[in-house]
């Protein structure tokens, strides 16, 4: 995977802006205003993703690329490491995990615009 394809999915899903607000390297991906991916533009080493705080636990106990949030709340936040040892897919499958997490939290309204329009 490349930054490009990454972002494509990400930006591809509905209600998702993308922001450079923390400084120039540090994008951000956002549903409905809410954070939802963190990735480093240049370095490309690595995403930061929303889940759940249990599964969390159990992806960082299972895969050596899964650490917790790097600059974020350790507990709804893993760093996912792009090392080569896990599948596009389950990164990809992580990404969905996190914007459906941020979507289920969102106030009703903006929620069930997104949900209208997956």
């Amino acid at each position: 995977m490349n930054i490009e394809e990454f972002r494509n999915f990400c930006i591809q899903k509905y209600g998702v802006t993308e922001e450079l607000p923390f400084d120039e390297n540090t994008l951000v991906f956002k549903v409905m205003g809410k954070m939802f991916a963190l990735i480093d533009v240049e370095l490309f080493e690595s995403v930061n993703l929303k889940c759940d705080p249990e599964q969390a636990i159990k992806l960082r106990d299972k895969y050596d690329a899964v650490k917790p949030g790097y600059h974020m709340n350790k507990k709804h936040w893993n760093t996912i490491e792009f090392d080569g040892s896990l599948s596009d897919r389950e990164i990809f499958h992580w990404v969905n995990h996190s914007y459906d997490l941020v979507v289920s939290k969102l106030p009703k309204k903006p929620r069930e615009e997104v949900n209208q329009n997956r």
